[in-house]
Order: C-alpha cells, then sequence, then structure tokens
C-alpha cells in the first residue's frame, strides 16, 4: 500500500504529465506536429542538449529528432552550435529553443493574414457587408520582460479597425 507521501509525489508527477501535454498540444498547433512541438519544450527545460539526448529525454526515434531539428534550425526556432570537449573526436551540435516570446513574434504574422481572411470574408464573397469597409486586423504581441515585467504585464492584443483607431507608433 502506498504511504501519504508516496501517493502525493504520484499525483503531482502526473498533474506536471498533464501540464506538458497541454503545452505540447497548444505548440503542436504553432509548431505544425506533436513531434517538434516535444523538442520544444524538452529543449526549453534542457537547454545545450544534443539530438541523442533529445531522442532519449523524448522517446522519440533519433532519426525523426534530427529530421525534426534540420527543420526547426532552418526555421529559426532552435539555434545550435559545436559541442566543445577536451581531446580529439566528434563534436555533436548541441540545440537550444527560441524564447516563447520570440516564437510567438514569429507566427503572428501568419496568424494575422489568417485573422483578416476570416474578417474580410464578404470581401472575398463579393457580398455587400453591412458595416462598410473593413479595415485589417493588426496583432501587436509585447514582451515586457525586458524591463522587469511580470508575466501578468505582457499583454497579446488583437485589434480590428472596424470602428476603433489604433496608433501603431505607441
Amino acid at each position: 500500500m502506498a504511504t501519504g507521501r508516496e501517493r502525493l509525489e504520484e499525483e503531482a508527477d502526473r498533474a506536471v504529465d498533464q501540464f506538458d501535454e497541454g503545452i505540447v498540444d497548444l505548440l503542436s498547433w504553432v509548431l505544425d506536429t506533436e513531434t517538434r512541438a516535444r523538442i520544444y519544450v524538452y529543449l526549453r527545460q534542457q537547454p545545450h542538449s544534443t539530438s541523442e539526448e533529445i531522442a532519449e529525454g523524448t522517446g522519440l526515434y533519433p532519426s525523426t529528432v534530427r529530421e525534426s531539428l534540420a527543420e526547426l534550425h532552418e526555421e529559426g526556432t532552435v539555434e545550435r552550435r559545436k559541442r566543445q570537449s577536451e581531446g580529439a573526436g566528434n563534436n555533436p551540435y548541441e540545440y537550444t529553443a527560441i524564447a516563447p516570446s520570440d516564437l510567438v513574434s514569429g507566427v503572428v504574422g501568419q496568424i494575422q493574414d489568417e485573422l483578416n481572411t476570416v474578417f474580410n470574408l464578404d470581401d472575398h464573397l463579393d457580398t455587400e457587408t453591412v458595416d462598410g469597409d473593413s479595415e485589417p486586423v493588426r496583432i501587436r504581441v509585447e514582451d515586457g520582460s525586458d524591463d522587469g515585467a511580470t508575466d501578468d504585464d505582457r499583454t497579446g492584443d488583437v485589434e480590428s479597425g472596424a470602428g476603433d483607431a489604433t496608433d501603431d507608433d505607441e
């Protein structure tokens, strides 16, 4: 029979796993696949990891990890550098994921374009709009972490020009 402490540890592990799965699900949408999301999360937790370490830590096949890392590096989602080691031998690449704020900034343009397509659907369908001409949706992402701001100070505003005047020079 499990002691109270063992049950508490098991529940804590289950909560962490559920949290990680929720993050992976969200990132799967941003990064296109669950595999790439798992690699990103692992690298945020374990920066400067090799492809072998990532494969072992995520349970993914090494060939899948190497292929995904190549794509993520080409897109700028992960950075790589040669691992420095003492003596002769193979110095593998070690990888680090970019900051989440940089990841979000990278996808904002794509999301903005998709939202504008939906927002201006009547224009695309050549139907009359009730509101008249619609201005495009603009997404502004601010990361206040550089000036000591807390997570609560960070904003991700979606603005539509339907009647709201905004100043882009803020």
